[in-house]
């Protein structure tokens, strides 16, 4: 398995911009109106630097009656905030402190009835087209046939990235936002943390400072950073992997946000709000209070099962073993599905991801077994009801798992016995 991204290792920033996207996304999508929950003035402070998408439709004047739902783009940019730079070394005291790198792209889908929601995880060292983009001079950058889709953020900011996505994936993209990284460390401290499982007998990587036993563990604040900023201590090391793993936490996340201990505290979730608004910066068409409440409107209630997080499916680019090209044929099975609102099933043995596995972790003596994961918090009497359906089961080239799965990271050290 090519074990990309191993020739240029990220700065650490970089490898925190996927956790903000991460918690970008599933508070949008599990809880995602807590922003509406915050004061008027609150909101109103969202609208500050919004952005225009250019060649993007219109937004639904009701989400709940769009037919075929309806898509957010989340893009995760590294930027040295003066409050967390101290934490990241070189890349917030060199030539480029002051720069915006794009690090992580997520496609959140919203179906419609019956609801479901998908997101979808774009791998930065995908190679792929770039469409000319407008810059905010009003300039045009040249069109691409192979660029990584990281780069699109430097061609023309949130609108370039979601143009890109929507040329690639052949959905409309009437909403996105940019997060910054501080956002893991407030979101994380703002729910009380997140439960995390740690299999083969633990985690151990010089590069992010951990050395975890087996066992669940709550993690917020440095420690989520630690935790989602792992490569190498995962089983291939691979960017991947890596992607996989932080899959794991989206689904733990989920079920955090939409449990009591969240969704029935003033408090929490008002200070959830504040901490989102604070740290997101949105497409003008996000920025009306009425799209929050009606994007929270279509996503309460829910089933775990149809909350479902998938790795956009990638094959090894044959002119570097170090980047990925798109796999366009399993993709097509999977816009496809959406397209049709089905219920899809992921089967991609997790074994095989190297960045999680669905055995029971072997705890150290005096660690704490994992809970089973309480979906009792989806049950709603006004609740959109499970489907009966018979999932459609995506081609096995699409690595992934749903909220109501549990899984454990794949740690670079097997338990013995």
């Amino acid at each position: 398995m090519a074990r990309h991204g191993e020739l240029r290792t990220p700065g650490p920033v970089g490898f925190v911009m996927k956790i903000v996207g991460i918690v970008a996304a599933v508070l949008l999508v599990s809880g995602a109106g807590v922003a509406a929950y915050a004061a008027t003035d609150v909101v109103a402070s969202f609208a500050d630097g919004a952005v225009d998408l250019e060649g993007q439709g219109t937004v639904p004047p009701d989400i709940g009656a769009i037919e075929g739902g309806v898509d957010l783009l989340l893009v995760g940019t590294d930027e040295c905030e003066k409050e967390y730079a101290y934490l990241f070394g070189d890349r917030c005291t060199g030539a480029d402190a002051e720069g915006q790198l794009n690090d992580v792209n997520m496609l959140v889908h919203i179906s419609d009835n019956p609801r479901r929601v998908t997101v979808v995880s774009f791998p930065r060292d995908l190679m792929v087209p770039i469409p000319s983009c407008t810059r905010e001079d009003g300039s045009a950058t040249p069109a691409t046939s192979k660029t990584q889709i990281n780069a699109a953020w430097g061609y023309g900011g949130l609108s370039c990235v979601a143009k890109t996505i929507k040329e690639l994936s052949g959905q409309n993209i009437p909403l996105a936002a940019k997060v910054s990284f501080g956002n893991v460390i407030n979101i994380t401290d703002a729910i009380g943390g997140v439960s995390v499982c740690i299999g083969n007998g633990g985690i151990k990587d010089m590069y992010t400072g951990i050395n975890w036993p087996a066992g669940e563990r709550t993690i917020q604040g440095v420690e989520a950073l630690q935790f989602l900023r792992t490569r190498h201590g995962l089983e291939n090391g691979s960017d991947l992997a890596r992607i996989s793993n932080q899959q794991q936490y989206m689904s733990s996340l989920a079920r955090k946000l939409v449990s009591d201990e969240v969704l029935s505290n003033p408090a929490t979730l008002y200070k959830l709000a504040t901490t989102a608004v604070d740290n997101i910066t949105p497409s003008k068409s996000l920025t009306n209070p009425m799209t929050l409440v009606q994007i929270a409107l279509a996503v309460k209630g829910v089933p775990f099962e149809d909350i479902v997080f998938v790795q956009y499916p990638v094959l090894t680019d044959p002119a570097d073993d170090n980047r990925v090209v798109p796999d366009y044929e399993s993709a097509k099975a999977l816009w496809a599905a959406l397209e049709a609102n089905e219920a899809i099933e992921v089967t991609h043995d997790q074994d095989l991801t190297g960045g999680v596995i669905v055995a029971d972790p072997q705890p150290t003596e005096g660690a704490t077994e994992p809970a089973t994961p309480d979906t009792t918090a989806t049950t709603d009497p006004n609740a959109t009801p499970a489907p009966t359906d018979t999932p459609v089961a995506l081609p096995q080239n699409i690595p992934g798992q749903n909220a109501a799965q549990q899984t454990c990271s794949a740690g670079n050290v097997r338990s013995k016995g």
